[in-house]
């Protein structure tokens, strides 16, 4: 399975890349709760800290497409370590950012870490899907997005410790602290980039089936006119625009919209809290009491949720993954998709503790979404892989548009009721993945 032509073993080389899974799953998952922390901090509504998912998607719309063809000039080698660097230059401008602590700059550290991200997607998604036999392509992509699942999980948990801190007095330190994550991470990240101008990264070409190769009007042929790659782009938008709005408001719905907490749950956790040792600062703080004395979840407390909802996230990867061997791609998207059709129907029908599973729920029916669009979009395209896989990260910028959308249908109708947006999309990734084979001309993948 991570094996090249010659039989050298690419275990490691698979290894290293999925390692960038990662980081851009913590970097991702931090996002969100710092849109939480700006809503609070400078007073925005959801339609204004919107910004902050905007910015983020704005750095993939305007490095996919450059880092595709870089890819295709120096090889993947030389897009992942281009891609590091400038995460790393992202991650040391929130030193300067804390100190400037205007809103603009947090957005532009966004925007930059989002932009050496497009680097690293628009490389290592390709990357992953040629790196052993073409009928494993989706297995392995999925398995590498297990790590994305897990960098989903810690995101939160540091957002969590350094967004919401406070200082002696109580008073908010989020602020001040916020460039302390991203500064370890553009750390981390320059050892990385050095370890992989070290390895052995060989560049590979996916073999090409569609169409059969050998007429130059076919070399000449249009990427856009081939039906699975172009409705790729379309899917991937839509599945993109959906999972960003609900991670960009999980923490609103569940500060807002979650019923009130049975004492009994209360005191249960706070008796865990008091004996979880180095967990219990973690662990304290995640209710709130409003004007009526009701109980209720707070901002910490929904952050740390958060981490449980990529939890969901990081199994459906994981069994996905093991499901993809047995069912054909096309196939398993269109079921997990429809899943989630039917479960924001029922978040947006506003049914209280059964609402609130049902978010949990969508995150483990997301979970091999991105992905496997994305290797049925490429699939068969051989030298056009890199330059296809660059437009398809570019899709990821329905992630800047719909959490605006959704913000303003939450402003005026809640937050509950905006999940109707990304029920539609989740619909369009469902009929993309029921017409695959119509447009692709492919049974199986």
């Amino acid at each position: 399975m991570f094996e090249a032509e010659d039989g050298r073993s690419l275990t490691f080389t698979f290894c290293l890349v999925s390692s960038l899974f990662l980081l851009w799953g913590f970097c991702s998952g931090m996002i969100d709760v710092m849109d939480k922390h700006f809503q609070d901090s400078l007073h925005l509504s959801l339609a204004q800290s919107a910004w902050v998912q905007f910015a983020h998607y704005l750095g993939y719309f305007l490095v996919a497409l450059p880092a595709g063809l870089l890819a295709q000039r120096l090889g993947y080698k030389s897009g992942i370590i281009v891609g590091l660097l400038v995460v790393a230059a992202g991650g040391f401008w929130f030193l300067a950012a804390t100190r400037i602590a205007a809103f603009w700059a947090f957005l532009l550290g966004v925007c930059l870490i989002a932009s050496g991200l497009a680097s690293l997607e628009t490389v290592a998604n390709p990357y992953t899907s040629v790196l052993g036999e073409p009928r494993y392509a989706a297995v392995r992509i999925n398995l590498a997005q297990s790590l994305n699942g897990i960098g989903w999980i810690l995101g939160p948990i540091a957002g969590s410790l350094f967004f919401y801190s406070v200082d002696a007095t109580g008073a908010s330190t989020g602020t001040q602290n916020l460039h302390i994550p991203y500064v370890a991470v553009a750390i981390v990240v320059l050892v990385l980039a050095a370890a992989f101008a070290l390895a052995y990264v060989p560049d590979i070409t996916a073999p090409q089936v569609l169409p059969v190769a050998g007429s130059m009007a076919e070399d000449r042929k249009s990427l856009w006119s081939y039906p699975h790659f172009s409705m790729a782009v379309v899917a991937q938008f839509f599945y993109v625009a959906a999972q960003a709005g609900i991670f960009s408001f999980f923490i609103n719905y569940m500060t807002s919209d979650a019923p009130a907490l049975p004492a009994s749950w209360v005191l249960a956790i706070d008796r865990l809290a008091r004996h979880a040792g180095i967990l219990q600062s973690w662990l304290s703080g995640w209710y709130r009491r409003d004007a009526a004395g009701s109980l209720l979840i707070s901002d910490k407390g929904a952050a740390n949720l958060a981490s449980f909802a990529f939890i969901c996230f990081l199994i459906g990867r994981v069994s996905g993954s093991a499901l993809l061997r047995q069912v054909a791609a096309h196939k398993a998207l269109a079921a997990y998709a429809l899943a989630n059709v039917v479960l924001t129907l029922l978040v947006f029908a506003q049914l209280g503790w059964l609402s609130v599973a049902c978010v949990f729920l969508s995150y483990f029916f997301m979970s091999i979404t991105f992905p496997t669009i994305f290797v049925l979009g490429i699939h068969g395209l051989g030298s056009r892989t890199k330059r296809a896989s660059a437009y398809i990260v570019m899709a990821i910028t329905g992630g800047a548009i719909l959490p605006k959308f959704m913000g303003l249908v939450a402003d005026h109708l809640g937050v509950g009721r905006s999940f109707i947006v990304p029920t539609a999309c989740f619909a369009v990734v469902a009929y993309y993945g029921v017409r695959w084979p119509h447009y692709s001309g492919c049974k199986l993948i």
